[in-house]
């Protein structure tokens, strides 16, 4: 794969840049769960000095050429490089270090993210971190955190659709998606993607519950929306149950005679 190329091509940029303090892999390919399709994801932590210098289209031009650069909403540089291949680049200072330590999960073995690490800080770091992502601690806050989210973006969705605003309905049918999908892995025991329940969900869950998340998409039609709200508010209540803790039956009952359940 060319990203294996860009990967080792990073390295090198990386080591021989002594305003580098420290850098890390991210992402599929610290997971090793990478295909032909994956970006290659990095954080690079310079001295004060050496940031406030730095290019970062010269910075990404040295790993391959680049056709387009841009900085995403998370304040990352992402290069295009050949093939269409994503490269994302956080270019922080070693005063950021300290943001490591929010992260929910490190999500890679350490020795498969470190790049560089001439003070010994991003070892420390990352290994304080989880390896995986906290899930709901017991059913009740999996419905506080999954659960009531999914059935507030539902109503929400459906009084959009009768209202006409299509569009916004079908947006608020993607917010509806995210937390079903929640809903699903918990039920169905399959939370090692949790940060991103969309992540290789069709091979981490079963088949039946792949086909009723499917069920539970839609263009911005009328006719798609609805048949859209009734197939995730079925897999919802299924999901809710296997879950655990009290189901507002009624209030289910009441919105699904009102989109024709």
């Amino acid at each position: 794969m060319l990203q294996l190329e860009l990967i080792e091509r990073v390295k090198a940029v990386c080591r021989a840049d002594p305003g580098l303090d420290g850098a890390l892999m991210y992402g599929s390919f610290a997971k090793d769960e990478a295909d032909e399709h994956s970006d290659i994801e990095f954080w690079l932590f310079f001295t004060a000095a050496a940031r406030e210098r730095l290019d970062p289209a010269e910075w990404c031009a040295r790993i391959a050429p680049v056709s387009y650069l841009i900085r995403n909403e998370f304040g990352a540089h992402v290069a295009f490089f050949p093939q269409l291949v994503r490269g994302e680049f956080h270019f922080a200072s070693v005063n950021h270090y300290g943001s490591l330590s929010t992260w929910p999960e490190r999500g890679a073995p350490v020795d498969r993210m470190i790049v560089v690490d001439r003070s010994g800080r991003l070892e420390r770091l990352l290994r304080a971190l989880p390896e995986r992502a906290s899930t709901p601690a017991g059913p009740g806050d999996a419905v506080s955190e999954c659960c009531d989210r999914f059935l507030n973006w539902i109503v929400l969705a459906h009084h959009l659709v009768e209202r006409g605003e299509l569009l916004r309905a079908w947006d608020a049918l993607g917010h509806v998606q995210r937390h079903l999908l929640w809903m699903a892995r918990l039920a169905d025991g399959e939370t090692a993607h949790w940060l991103t329940p969309s992540r290789a969900a069709e091979t981490d869950l079963p088949p039946r519950t792949v086909e009723a998340l499917v069920a539970a998409t839609s263009a911005a039609d009328l006719d798609g929306l609805r048949a859209a709200l009734r197939a995730a508010l079925a897999e919802g209540r299924r999901c809710w149950e296997a879950i655990g803790g009290p189901v507002p039956d009624a209030l289910i009952g009441e919105l699904s005679a009102a989109i024709g359940g």
